[in-house]
């Protein structure tokens, strides 16, 4: 049952879109992915409204005050197992927001982040560069759980054109 799971997961993940306080440059890429220049349904990727359905969580721009408590509600009506991929500089660290009064920094203050792809904004290219990477991670780990106490989760660091996947130890964000 965890492989038809896994294999479910990744032949048709199933992606939110929550935009943290962006400029909105990220948020045009992000939704570049779904026109047919791009095409990225041939992956089986999906934009799902709801945060009960979907399987991925893409996050761009910083993380305010204001969002951080929106972001971690939806995070956690999220079904088991789920990923969060950081799009954009801010996503990732705050970007040149980061140290503002208002800002709390990147997704991963808030939520764990499974996948980072930087840039100001990325490019699509990268972006499903490193969804596909995720998500070959997850074909060649098998495992159901992402993020349990002490999981072993793989990051994917997208740079230009070089993609490094790195597998960190995580903790379980929020309430227990």
């Amino acid at each position: 049952m965890v492989d038809t799971k896994t294999w479910a997961r990744v032949k048709s993940p199933w992606l939110i879109h929550f935009n943290s306080g962006a400029c909105n440059g990220c948020d045009i890429e992000i939704v570049a992915l779904f026109t047919p220049k791009y095409d990225v349904e041939r992956f089986g990727i999906k934009l799902e409204p709801s945060p009960r359905h979907a399987d991925v969580l893409v996050v761009s721009g910083c993380v305010t005050q204001q969002c951080s408590e929106r972001l971690l509600r939806v995070y956690e009506q999220m079904p088991e197992p789920k990923f969060v991929v950081a799009v954009g500089a801010c996503a990732c660290s705050g970007g040149i927001f980061e140290g503002n009064y208002n800002v709390v920094g990147g997704a991963d203050k808030v939520v764990p982040v499974t996948a980072y792809i930087p840039g100001c904004p990325p490019r699509p290219e990268a972006i499903i560069d490193g969804i596909v990477k995720l998500l070959n991670t997850l074909k060649q780990s098998k495992t159901s759980s992402s993020l349990s106490k002490e999981a072993k989760v793989a990051s994917t660091a997208v740079t230009g054109d070089s993609v490094e996947v790195i597998t960190t130890e995580e903790k379980t964000v929020g309430k227990e």
